[in-house]
């Protein structure tokens, strides 16, 4: 997710949940870590630039799906030469690889829609690529165009389209002189900025060599957007009343997709999307509570758990823009008389909040939000191993301070079968729609429960803050459910990924600067798995703090791992440590770098996460705004091994007062240049977000978000005003040097043809 657009890290969860309360004692036993075979041919020394001149992709036969084994080759994993921190305006990736970027913002997907001009001056960004490329997946296609899940020549990327690069409340790029500021906004810019968002569908195609060269393929039938706008089926237990709309007077039916952040890739070949930071997207008028009844309404308790009190004010302003339908229904204030929400948008924002399924190969099929699987800022939603006779689990996270980690279990069991299938959003609604939904409490002995959220259990029930009506009701508004149980209180849960050779399954916790050693108020304490707050004592940041000025709170994040007890899906004990501490090199190694990284491989607040299904390796992103004055965004490949590899360690703290306090933890395995190694850094202000890759892992497509995302002087100063000139200054579309900065997927392969990261 963007890091300036991180509306939702306002912290909305006020209940009195611990965020661990102990430490921890008994781990499991250290194991072995992933190890490769011989050594490979790359060992180059420099680094390659381009610039300044989610949940497995699967093998098999054609339409047959299967989950790979990664290959024991013979070859040596993460043998490459580490990539140096910088802040150059480019992409960096190591000598013996290609970096190539094969679409961008405002690419034409579409017989007859014009080359992009990036002037400011473009329209019809829904037949266009939209903005702010963030999670993503790979489809393969066979020669004929049939599903080929085996296929590493040609296939769909889906992507997603997360947010807009802002100047106030306008999305400054795509507007000749930056947009309008104020309210009042005119419909010709809305109308631009709405289509920006969603996802999009386009078909590529290796065109060449060894090492193959990537291209889109232009008006390819299987080209698509999925915006806003784009009509949506409600899905599974929580649709129905509670989403009752003016639109959809049933409750099943509502327009569009929001902020998608991760994504996830189902065992029978469809595609998942989450809905993030959706919220901020409307508007209450401040009078608001009084017409719903007053503060104590249960409406009004659940829009503050959300991040909407009355008198909140939009994102981008789209209501203001017309009465038209397509803007009024960005204000969520109650207007009409009816009781059920029918003759207005009260209820709008109860239709976003989800895992959305696609099906990538038909535009016939419905797309389905799966309100069973609850509703709250999802990032990705990876699916546990698929095993015949057992239910499937997809894992979540609720990304904002203070949120909960999430599963969803199956009703059904799996099947060969099912890989297959005639309909896949059929088999989608078998499970995904019928099933339980989980939230993780963790426990200070390392073992952890998974409690349902069910009307039934009796914390639910007799939960004073809010009356639940039905399990729909749960599902709708699933934080004040996780409130009720007792779940606990994380760092913004992120991305998560299903190691697939262990099960074990890891989350990224970006970062938390309401993490304080003495907190106060709405501030969270320290505790085992969340047991840092420090300030920054060498680095500045982006924004131009001065070093020791960035913190106190847990500054660069970290990432922790569950196993299932028994390995079971369905479990609802485990067990877990935290795999990796961000840290800079130079930080304490008693208080903050407590995983021990080095030059090669400190990083800061990892957000986005993935495992190859071919080699194994874990792929880490960051989303970072406290580490900027010494590199840009990065992306790193990982070794990881297995919860309670690594051992306890105590933090010692001074207080204000002068008297000393303590939190012990379990670190994982600290890191080596054998086991974590820094691959790629990108342009300057972005974000590295979103990777998939080729069934075969000859290539891998990264996404590179917001590059010069702030503007340093007024709009109508452009581009005088851009920090990033990329990707136009490595030569993609038009401007060149002084080109606006524009969102990308990059392909990226060996020279050598041969398998990404050994």
């Amino acid at each position: 997710m963007s890091h300036s657009h991180d509306r939702d890290d306002e912290i909305t969860n006020r209940s009195s949940n611990l965020s661990f309360d102990q430490v921890l004692h008994t781990r499991l036993n250290r194991r072995s870590m992933l190890r490769g075979g011989m050594v490979s041919t790359v060992g180059i020394a420099g680094a390659t630039s381009i610039g300044a001149l989610a949940l497995t992709a699967c093998g098999g036969g054609s339409d047959a799906v299967s989950t790979p084994t990664p290959t024991p080759a013979a070859e040596n994993l993460l043998s490459f030469p580490a990539v140096a921190k910088n802040t150059t305006d480019a992409v960096t990736v190591p000598a013996g690889y290609n970096a190539k970027v094969i679409n961008a913002l405002g690419d034409p997907l579409f017989a007859g829609t014009a080359a992009y001009k990036n002037d400011g001056t473009d329209t019809d960004f829904d037949k266009r690529s939209g903005d702010h490329h963030d999670g993503m997946e790979y489809f393969g296609l066979s020669a004929a165009g049939a599903r080929d899940a085996s296929s590493s020549t040609r296939g769909l990327l889906v992507t997603n389209h997360e947010a807009t690069s802002q100047d106030g409340v306008s999305s400054v790029y795509v507007h000749v002189t930056g947009g309008t500021k104020t309210l009042p906004r005119p419909a010709s810019e809305v109308d631009k900025e709405i289509p920006l968002h969603g996802v999009s569908i386009v078909e590529v195609l290796k065109t060449s060599g060894a090492s193959g060269s990537w291209a889109t393929v232009q008006a390819s039938t299987f080209n698509r957007r999925i915006t806003p706008d784009t009509p949506i089926v409600l899905s599974g237990a929580g649709a129905g009343n509670f989403t009752k709309t003016k639109y959809s007077t049933n409750g099943l039916a509502g327009r569009g997709t929001l902020n998608n952040c991760g994504t996830g890739y189902t065992p029978w070949g469809t595609f998942l999307t989450g809905e993030e930071n959706w919220a901020g997207y409307f508007t209450r008028n401040a009078t608001d509570n009084t017409a719903r009844g007053g503060a104590t309404a249960k409406s009004v308790v659940a829009l503050n758990r959300y991040n909407r009190s009355q008198g909140s004010a939009s994102r981008h302003g789209w209501e203001s823009a017309g009465a038209d339908d397509r803007y009024a229904r960005f204000v969520i204030s109650q207007t009409g008389a009816s009781t059920d929400g029918t003759d207005d948008y009260r209820n709008e924002l109860n239709t976003f909040g989800y895992i959305v399924e696609i099906d990538p190969y038909d535009k016939s099929v419905a797309i389905k939000k799966r309100t069973s699987l609850g509703r709250f800022a999802h990032e990705s939603a990876v699916f546990s191993k698929a095993t015949a006779g057992k239910p499937l689990a997809v894992y979540m996270g609720d990304d904002s301070r203070g949120e909960y980690i999430y599963k969803f279990v199956s009703t059904q069991n799996w099947s060969a079968a099912d890989a297959s299938p005639a309909n896949r959003i059929t088999t989608g609604d078998k499970f995904l729609d019928d099933g339980k939904l989980y939230v993780a409490k963790f426990n200070a002995d390392g073992t952890g429960q998974w409690i349902e959220l069910n009307i039934s259990n009796a914390l639910i029930a007799a939960y004073a803050t809010y009356a639940f009506a039905s399990q729909a009701d749960v599902l709708v508004n699933a934080r004040l459910a996780a409130d009720a149980v007792g779940a606990t209180k994380m760092d913004r849960p992120e991305w998560c990924a299903v190691h697939p050779t262990t099960g074990e399954i890891y989350y990224t916790l970006t970062n938390n600067a309401n993490r304080k050693l003495e907190p106060t108020g709405s501030q969270f304490g320290l505790d085992a798995a969340n047991p840092r707050a420090y300030t920054d004592a060498f680095l500045g940041d982006k924004a131009g703090n001065a070093a020791g000025t960035n913190g106190p709170g847990n500054v660069n994040g970290h990432i922790i791992r569950v196993k299932e007890a028994a390995d079971a899906s369905n479990a609802t004990a485990f067990a877990w440590d935290v795999y990796l501490f961000g840290a800079e090199a130079g930080a304490s190694a008693s208080m903050v770098n407590l995983s021990g990284l080095t030059a090669d491989n400190d990083f800061s607040s990892p957000d986005g996460l993935w495992f190859s299904p071919t080699s194994g390796i874990g792929w880490i992103q960051t989303d970072d705004g406290s580490f900027t004055d010494q590199s840009n965004c990065m992306m790193l490949a990982a070794l990881p091994g297995k919860v309670g590899d690594g051992g306890e360690k105590t933090l010692a703290y001074t207080k204000a007062d002068g008297t000393t306090s303590s939190v012990k933890t379990y670190a994982g395995k600290a890191a080596s240049n054998t086991t974590l190694k820094r691959f790629l850094v990108g342009p300057v202000d972005c974000e590295i977000t979103g990777i998939t890759e080729t069934p075969d892992g000859s290539t891998i497509f990264v996404n590179i978000q917001h590059p010069g995302e702030r503007v340093t002087v007024a709009a109508t100063a452009m581009p005088s005003s851009y920090v990033s000139h990329w990707p136009g200054n490595a030569g993609y579309g038009a401007g060149g040097a002084d080109a606006r900065p524009r969102s990308a997927t990059v392909a990226i392969s060996r020279t050598d043809g041969k398998r990404v990261g050994i």
